[in-house]
């Protein structure tokens, strides 16, 4: 199984507002690289910080997108598919941000983990710490490392199923 899990943090109710990046990549079943970094997003106005404790302070010399994509691209190659748990959102996050620096977004199709979760393992309520407490995963609940690191280990349970 060859994927890259992945999860942003958002400054705002916008997605190109990505603040936060986790990218974990498995190859033929194991975990061998991982990513995380701050992103400094377009603009100052963060409202999600109660949820990620990210601030503009935290991000003011960090990276944009676009200077960040050399960096991040080559989790995209190789890859069967991006797990993501709520894939619509990271999916939406990594397209609007790409759409907004004028970067080509990856062609990958998505796999979410919150409906796998539920169709192939069972279990419910379905939020990202749930799941990580019913699989024994450890979690940092919106640290984009630790997301992306949780997300990646579900996949994996996933494929021992199917």
């Amino acid at each position: 199984m060859n994927f890259a899990a992945i999860d942003f943090e958002t400054a705002n109710y916008y997605r190109h507002s990505a603040c936060a990046l986790g990218l974990v990549k498995v190859e033929n079943g194991e975990i061998v690289r991982k990513h995380v970094s701050l992103i400094k997003p377009p603009d100052r106005w963060f409202k999600f910080t109660y949820i990620h404790g990210i601030t503009y302070d935290d991000v003011s010399d960090a990276p944009t997108f676009d200077e960040l994509w050399p960096e991040i691209q080559p989790f995209f190659k190789g890859i069967d598919f991006l797990a993501a748990h709520n894939a619509s959102f990271d999916k939406s996050v990594l397209h609007k941000t790409c759409e907004y620096y004028g970067i080509a977004p990856p062609d990958i199709r998505f796999k979410c983990t919150v409906q796998l979760s539920r169709k192939v393992l069972g279990i419910y309520p379905t939020k990202l710490s749930d799941v990580c407490r019913a699989l024994d995963i450890h979690l940092n609940h919106h640290e984009a490392l630790s997301d992306a690191l949780a997300c990646a280990r579900i996949m994996l349970h996933v494929g021992e199923k199917i």
